[in-house]
C-alpha cells in the first residue's frame, strides 16, 4: 500500500457512530477508527465490534483500525477482529519490535503501519520500518516516555522526529507527524504543520475534521513551488546543468516530479 500521497490522516473512537458518519462525508485522506487510548477499558469490545461493523460499509477513502498495544489484554482479540474485517489497514501502537510487527503482518494479512511512542520505538524505528507501510510518530505518548515537562511543545523531540523520518525514508515508506492537541487553534495547527512538512513529513494525524482543510494546505506545494517545479521539469535536459542561477542535476528533477505529483494544481 502506497502511503505517500496521503496528507490528512483522521483519528476518531470506533465507538462513536456520529464521528464515523462524519469522517465518512469529509475529505480525509485516510480514516483510522481507534480501540486504543480513545476508548476506556469498559468499551473496548463495543468498540471493536463497532469498528469490524464500521469497515463492512463501503469508505470513500481508506479506513484502519488502530488495535491495542502488543501485550495488553485486548491485543489478540483485536489482531482476530482485524484480520477478518475489511480494513485497509492495520495500526499498531507503541511499537517497538520489528518480530511483533512481522507477526502481525503475517498474521494479519493486511498492511501495517506503526506508531513510534517511546524511545525505545524511535531507536528500534529502523528496523520496525522494514515491516510496514507508514511510521506514525505518537508525539503525545514520546513527550510523556521522554519525561518532557508540560508545554514543553516538539523542540526537544526534533532528533526523534527527524529519527523517524529517516527511518522511513531509508525503508522507502511514509511518514507522519503527530497530532495537535488544541482543537481551536487552527493557526497554531497550521503552523506546526508546516514546520512538519519542512522535517520532510508526508502528511499529519488529526484528531479532529476541522483540522484536515489546513492539513491539506500545509501539505500541498505552493503555486510558487508547483510554477518553478514544471519550469525546472521542462528546462532539463539530463545530468548537471544551470538553472535560474542554481546548479540542478537528476535528483533536482526527480523531486520536482514528485512534488507536481502531490500537487493538485498541476
Amino acid at each position: 500500500m502506497n502511503l505517500f500521497d496521503k496528507r490528512a490522516v483522521l483519528f476518531l473512537p470506533a465507538n462513536n457512530p456520529r464521528a464515523i458518519a462524519k469522517a465518512r462525508a469529509s475529505d480525509a485522506d485516510l480514516v483510522i477508527l481507534d480501540l486504543e487510548d480513545a476508548v476506556g477499558p469498559e468499551q473496548k469490545e463495543e468498540a471493536r465490534a463497532a469498528a469490524v461493523e464500521a469497515v463492512d460499509e463501503a469508505w470513500p477513502m481508506p479506513v484502519a483500525i488502530r488495535i491495542n498495544a502488543v501485550r495488553t489484554q485486548w491485543h489478540g482479540l483485536d489482531v482476530l477482529a482485524a484480520a477478518h474485517s475489511e480494513a485497509d489497514l492495520v495500526i499498531v501502537p507503541r511499537a517497538e519490535s520489528q518480530q511483533d510487527l512481522h507477526y502481525l503482518r503475517s498474521h494479519t494479512g493486511k498492511p501495517v503501519a506503526a506508531m513510534i511512542e517511546t524511545a525505545k520505538g524511535v531507536l528500534a524505528s529502523r528496523a520496525i520500518a522494514e515491516e510496514t507501510v507508514a511510521l506514525i510518530a505518537g508525539t503525545n505518548d514520546l513527550a510523556a516516555d521522554l519525561r518532557l515537562p508540560r508545554g514543553a511543545g516538539k523542540a526537544p523531540m526534533q532528533t526523534a522526529l527527524q529519527m523517524i523520518v529517516l527511518s522511513a525514508r531509508a525503508a522507502g515508506i511514509a511518514a507522519f507527524d503527530g497530532v495537535f492537541n488544541a482543537l481551536d487553534d487552527l493557526e497554531g495547527f497550521a503552523a506546526e504543520a508546516a514546520e512538519a512538512r519542512m522535517m520532510g513529513f508526508d502528511g499529519k494525524t488529526l484528531i479532529h475534521p476541522n483540522q484536515i482543510a489546513p492539513c491539506h494546505a500545509a501539505f500541498s506545494p505552493s503555486d510558487e513551488e508547483v510554477a518553478r517545479a514544471m519550469r525546472l521539469v521542462d528546462a532539463a535536459t539530463g545530468g548537471a546543468e544551470r538553472f535560474e542561477g542554481e546548479m540542478i542535476e537528476r535528483m533536482h528533477v526527480e523531486a520536482a516530479r514528485r512534488l507536481l505529483a502531490r500537487s493538485p494544481r498541476s
